[in-house]
């Protein structure tokens, strides 16, 4: 049995969404796939990515994204509401968004936001980053931090799971430093928006076999600290050097 994964599919995109929906209907049947995110703002499409997934896999792992949670043309007053939504769907769906376990493989989905711990957004990026408009909170939750300590909580009865192997996932990047070298420094001005320190000492304490992640929009498999951290996003049509623009098997094994 085959482990696939790929996150920022990014549906709204036409072509996108034929990549997705073309996927050979016989070729996966005895494989799990994980979607690591950000699939599509709109339920509607959210739920015709799942309707065509889950007829070609074992099972489809699935874990929101930023852009599943923005409520700027929903009937949603919160973001929190539109992730009770996702969930629903994706349970009525067949997607497991929970921890799973098939014989000697556990699969841990760890909830996140960004916390600003990767750096401090500077004027540029808080003009620009869509969720700061496109999402809304409770009154409780009064600023990032509050936001991504509101996700990590999911998490924590999970953090104890262990077997042969562990894959964790999330959509937010768990360190910095899985970032590659080669990002100009222009370009890092997102950096503060990746991810949090909090969920990379999470994925530590799991401490699983592989962690993947989504978000950045730059593939990635790299070892740090006797964890393989692999990201496989499909992106933007434009965004063909730094995505691979297919699915990516991070292990293969005889269970």
């Amino acid at each position: 049995m085959k482990v696939y994964t790929v996150s920022d599919i990014h549906v709204d995109y036409p072509e996108n969404m034929e990549w997705i929906l073309s996927l050979d209907s016989a070729s996966f049947l005895e494989d799990i796939l994980i979607v690591a995110g950000d699939v599509s703002h709109d339920l509607q499409d959210l739920s015709r990515v799942f309707s065509s997934l889950v007829t070609k896999f074992k099972s489809v792992h699935f874990i929101p994204g930023n852009h599943e949670l923005w409520i700027e043309q929903d009937k949603y007053d919160c973001s929190l509401e539109k992730f009770d939504a996702v969930q629903r769907i994706s349970n009525e769906h067949g997607v497991q968004t929970k921890a799973c376990h098939y014989g000697k493989l556990s699969l841990v989905p760890l909830h996140s936001w960004y916390d600003f711990s990767f750096g401090e957004p500077d004027r540029h990026l808080n003009r620009a980053w869509r969720d700061f408009r496109a999402c809304a909170w409770p009154s409780e939750l009064e600023n990032v931090k509050d936001i991504n300590e509101y996700f990590l909580s999911l998490n924590r009865e999970h953090l104890t799971i262990s077997n042969d192997t562990v894959i964790s996932y999330s959509h937010f990047l768990p360190r910095i430093d899985v970032m590659p070298s080669f990002i100009p420094e222009d370009r890092r001005r997102i950096y503060p928006v990746l991810g949090s320190d909090l969920l990379g000492d999470q994925v530590r304490h799991l401490n699983p076999d592989i962690h993947i992640y989504g978000h950045s929009h730059v593939n990635q498999s790299v070892e740090l600290d006797n964890i393989r951290y692999v990201n496989n996003a499909f992106a933007y049509p434009t965004e063909n050097r730094i995505s691979r623009k297919e699915l990516h098997c991070v292990t293969d094994l005889d269970l």
